[in-house]
């Protein structure tokens, strides 16, 4: 029974890498459990928990992402408040709405919008589907329009990139292979299973704190940044603006501090990478009284921000 059982987690070992790559494991598993000696019924339990797996790779409709991120958008607000502001609040929805017409998903279900936090907190918040959250804090970082033009390109790019999405995504498979692990304990008995799964259980720990965490991961900020030069490029602001605003927010970030910082990886790497990105290039060139009256806006609408 001990050889069996044992033959069993070594199945489970086998179908792992295939869930974590959300690959269809199901003809390797039932050849692993044969060659295992595992039962039948003992592998089809196993197989049928780990069919949750597949159906995280299903696409998300673009109706459901909209509901997702509405429900994203409202925990985020249910404790904090809105910077009751039209003028700036109809500033930042303008610049933002012109920036997503230009960048790669320029449609999404519910459109983009944009909203203010009434907090200090140095931060930007970028939920599925468009709806985009900004500090006032973050934005008193920004000394100009194209500074706040920066700031909303990156979370667009989030938006763009769906990678809200790949998050939620993440924590539906966490929650697979959990199951997984749930059905192999029923299948090998509690007691053994405790002595011989410790090494298993650590790797859904790992899986767990990898995959699901409160900030986009470090691959994420810069694929966000990358989208953000190009849109900002495009509308004509200069994406040098990007790298600006990393400089000026590095500057006045807490360390330990639950904003900006504890979310997104070190700004000098971000800032690296931007300059990398743009070495060579001529930025777009604006006609002094295009900047001025960008300037003039920005005053406008955020001096008293």
């Amino acid at each position: 029974m001990k050889a069996v059982k044992r033959a069993a987690l070594a199945v489970l070992a086998v179908a792992l890498p295939f869930m974590a790559a959300g690959l269809d494991f199901g003809s390797a598993l039932k050849e692993a459990a044969g060659k295992a000696g595992v039962k039948a019924s003992d592998a089809q339990a196993i197989e049928q928990a780990a069919q949750a797996v597949a159906k995280s790779a299903e696409d998300i409709t673009p109706e459901q992402e909209y509901y997702l991120g509405r429900a994203v958008a409202a925990k985020l607000l249910s404790g904090r408040k809105s910077y009751e502001n039209q003028a700036a609040a109809k500033y930042i929805n303008l610049l933002g709405r012109a920036l997503s017409n230009c960048c790669e998903r320029p449609e999404t279900f519910g459109g983009y919008h944009f909203l203010i936090l009434d907090s200090d907190e140095i931060n930007a918040f970028a939920a599925p589907g468009g709806l985009i959250l900004v500090t006032r804090g973050l934005l008193r970082c920004a000394s100009s329009e194209e500074a706040v033009a920066a700031i909303l390109a990156h979370e667009i790019g989030h938006v763009a990139r769906q990678h809200g999405l790949k998050a939620i995504k993440k924590d539906r498979l966490t929650k697979a292979v959990i199951g997984v692990g749930t059905a192999a304990a029923q299948v090998l008995g509690p007691e053994e299973l405790k002595e011989q799964t410790a090494t298993f259980k650590d790797s859904v720990g790992d899986i767990t704190s990898t995959l699901v965490n409160s900030g986009y991961s470090r691959d994420l900020e810069l694929e966000a940044d990358k989208a953000a030069l190009e849109n900002l490029r495009a509308l004509g602001y200069d994406p040098a603006a990007l790298a600006d605003m990393l400089r000026v927010m590095q500057k006045k970030l807490k360390p330990g501090g639950l904003d900006f910082a504890k979310t997104h990886p070190d700004p000098k790497v971000r800032i690296s990478a931007i300059e990398k990105q743009l070495k060579g290039k001529a930025p777009p060139q604006a006609k002094p009284e295009a900047a001025a009256a960008r300037q003039a806006r920005f005053k406008a609408a955020l001096g008293s921000i």
